[in-house]
């Protein structure tokens, strides 16, 4: 049985703070720099060449599937040939530091199989173990096997308390794969998961930005799964870089909650780039002319939140 690493989650307008989702980071404002340290707790990470490969769960349109898909396409794809600055690929490339100290390098992640399952087969609910199983059809081993459910969907937890989240398979004589779950909150929960690009449901208000590939959910679901992506690679079985309890770490990403560029603040994602054609905010550009929204990532070597804008 594998079990999740990291749930991405949000805040609830109480007297406790959860941990965040890349999504609902401008709920809560940045964390303070000064006293993070992402601890190395001497676990395997990932190397080599990875396969990506997608389980589509529920019905998604051909565009929406490209859109995510040439996110990851983005990741180690050469810049700056095919992606102008600031590019995903820059972006990514604050996670390899983490690998400094590594026997190691930053694995190459290309996209795999593409596993279609339009009619929910699982049902249109599903329980934690139940993504586990849907993960499992991807690659047994030298994976990320990334599970993407529709917007009528739901997911234990989905919405109440996470956007996503990311673990690893047990070990086993095929090998091992790490897996990631990131939900479309299109019609369940947008200010929570969505967010720059919906007005939130809590916290300080703001207009909500337009998003670069014109789809809400979708957009949202490149940030979450941005988030998982760079706390897969850097803590994929629960003992890499992290900081807090192994249940609920903060991670390269979910550290710096709520941060898209400089300047942000609770209930702003910080200055950033406009498409001066459909007026959408981003900050990176990645393959296929692609215009991405990605979160800031800790940087080791700095100790601080670093955004490519």
């Amino acid at each position: 049985m594998a079990s999740p690493l990291f749930l991405v989650t949000f805040f609830l307008v109480s007297s406790f703070l959860l941990h965040f989702s890349s999504a609902a980071r401008p709920l809560t404002g940045p964390v303070d720099d000064q006293t993070l340290t992402l601890t190395y707790h001497k676990g395997a990470l990932l190397t080599g060449h990875i396969s990506v490969n997608f389980i589509w769960y529920g019905k998604f349109t051909a565009s929406q599937r490209a859109i995510l898909t040439d996110f990851v396409t983005s990741l180690s794809s050469p810049a700056p040939t095919s992606q102008p600055e600031p590019s995903v690929s820059t972006w990514w490339k604050t996670t390899a530091k983490y690998y400094s100290h590594s026997k190691v390098r930053l694995p190459t992640l290309t996209p795999g199989a593409q596993i279609l399952d339009e009619s929910c087969s699982l049902g249109k609910s599903l329980a934690e173990s139940q993504l586990v199983k849907l993960a499992s059809r991807g690659g047994p081993r030298d994976a990320i096997n990334v599970v993407l459910t529709a917007d009528d969907v739901t997911v234990e937890g989905f919405c109440m308390s996470r956007c996503g989240s990311h673990g690893a398979s047990n070990r086993t004589k095929s090998g091992r794969f790490a897996y990631i779950w990131v939900g479309n909150s299109a019609t369940q929960c947008p200010g929570q998961c969505a967010w720059p690009f919906h007005q939130p449901i809590y916290g300080p208000q703001s207009p909500p930005l337009v998003a670069p590939n014109g789809d809400v959910g979708v957009d949202g679901m490149v940030i979450n799964l941005a988030s998982m992506m760079a706390g897969t690679v850097t803590n994929p079985f629960g003992n890499g870089y992290f900081q807090g309890p192994k249940e609920a770490p903060l991670e390269a990403a979910t550290a710096c909650p709520g941060v898209y560029g400089k300047g942000a603040y609770p209930g702003y994602a910080g200055d950033l780039l406009l498409d001066p054609n459909t007026g959408a905010s981003y900050n990176a550009n990645g393959a296929h002319g692609r215009k991405y929204l990605v979160p800031a990532l800790f940087d080791p070597s700095t100790s601080a939140c670093s955004t490519l804008v």
